[in-house]
């Protein structure tokens, strides 16, 4: 008998597009000492973060849980964009922190620390160079353009827990990319698109930053997060467009993050203007 996915079709019917092994990410992540308390794969849902953060509300879920979906139908980007891709094609996982140690005002950073995370762990693993757009998008370049290949979204889960999702075209062809602008790590032309040790190598870093920083109390500066963050930002030193909630645009140059995780733009009146996640609609090349 052949296994069937949720759709009805043979989960492995795209050869390409293995499906992860459940059993040996637990073992590779799930140990004493470890912040990852348990990995859940599934075969199709909504949007693992909307998943994650229900059972964060009904006591099902501990620090550290990680939810993957081989497909999501429901996936979220900010300011509730759509994220949608073909089964087996990306990551597209959730976990539930709980920085408890960190002052509340500080955890703005972790959307900045998972894209540190994310892009590290997929530099090392997938042999691509990767790129951070202020506030949350992962860039890859294919043909000489900068594409955006992934995207993080977080959401506050009840009054001591963050779920923070990510979403990673891993072997995504041009005719299936969502929009033109999109991109994926094998168009990119990445040295493995094995999903199970991208996996793998994104929860060590995304672990390994988040302990960094909880030691430094959310200390940006004092955890390296600040500097690597600005290091691999795409968006500073350009020229850009923010486009501001009531019809306010606000065009300069993009100089720094500054210590509250804030995009500070140089406009030519000579003023310094920070912009926080919360606040744009969107960061464009002016």
């Amino acid at each position: 008998m052949t296994p069937q996915d949720a759709s009805g079709d043979s989960r492995w019917s795209d050869l390409d597009r293995p499906p992860l092994n459940a059993g040996a990410l637990r073992r590779a992540l799930v140990r004493e000492g470890s912040l990852w308390s348990e990995v859940d794969v599934v075969q199709h849902t909504g949007s693992t973060n909307s998943d994650l953060v229900a059972r964060a509300a009904r006591g099902e879920a501990d620090q550290g849980a990680v939810l993957v979906a081989e497909e999501q139908s429901a996936g979220r980007g900010r300011l509730d964009r759509r994220w949608t891709a073909p089964p087996r094609s990306g990551l597209f996982f959730s976990v539930l922190l709980r920085p408890v140690e960190v002052p509340v005002p500080r955890w703005g950073w972790l959307p900045l620390l998972t894209g540190v995370a994310v892009a590290t762990g997929l530099s090392r693993a997938a042999g691509v160079d990767t790129a951070l757009k202020w506030p949350n998008d992962l860039l890859v370049t294919v043909g000489g353009e900068e594409r955006k290949a992934g995207g993080i979204l977080a959401e506050r889960a009840g009054d001591d827990g963050v779920v923070i999702g990510v979403g990673v075209n891993v072997t995504l062809k041009e005719d299936e990319l969502p929009v033109p602008a999109a991109g994926s790590l094998a168009l990119a032309g990445a040295l493995s698109t094995d999903r199970d040790p991208l996996l793998r190598a994104v929860l060590r870093s995304l672990e390994d930053w988040y302990g960094r920083w909880r030691a430094a109390g959310g200390d940006p500066a004092a955890s390296g997060l600040q500097e690597t963050y600005a290091a691999g930002c795409a968006t500073l030193g350009r020229v850009v467009r923010a486009e501001l909630p009531g019809d306010r645009s606000l065009v300069g140059e993009a100089v720094a993050v500054d210590g509250d995780g804030r995009l500070v733009i140089a406009t030519g009146q000579g003023v310094q203007e920070p912009v926080g996640a919360g606040d744009i609609v969107h960061v464009r090349p002016a």
